[in-house]
């Protein structure tokens, strides 16, 4: 079994090691294979490739289309890591402009999308609560 290495690790203990969702992901990520990591990192990536063609094509972060780019990455969040609920990737949404380093990862793949992202993952959320 293979960890990632994480420059983040011990930031993320600190803000979130108290928290269901951060004991779930350390569970599950403990018994991750190299394997299962490049799959997951291959699936991030074309993701977010998916997300910056829509984000260059125009679709409106509120299009079902993009709603379902955000669905798909709150799914994946479920399938790897944690338990992640419409209400919690709305926090995860916010936190993706609200920090600089997750803005910068998103945007090196397409200018605008963390902001993107954020406003599709807020109206996925808004389409979840009915």
């Amino acid at each position: 079994m293979t960890q990632i290495e994480n420059p983040y690790a011990d930031e993320a203990r600190e803000r979130w090691g108290n928290t269901d969702a951060y004991r779930q992901s350390q569970e599950r990520t403990a018994r991750y294979t190299e394997r299962d990591w490049a799959e997951i990192k291959a699936a991030g990536a074309d993701l977010n490739e998916r997300l910056a063609a829509a984000l260059g094509s125009g679709v409106a972060a509120d299009d079902p289309v993009a709603m379902d780019l955000a669905e798909e990455h709150r799914q994946q969040l479920n399938r790897w890591f944690y338990d992640c609920g419409p209400q919690f990737h709305r926090s995860l949404g916010d936190m993706y402009v609200d920090d600089p380093r997750f803005t910068a990862t998103y945007d090196a793949v397409a200018p605008g999308l963390a902001t993107y992202l954020r406003d599709a993952i807020h109206a996925n959320a808004a389409r979840a609560e009915g």
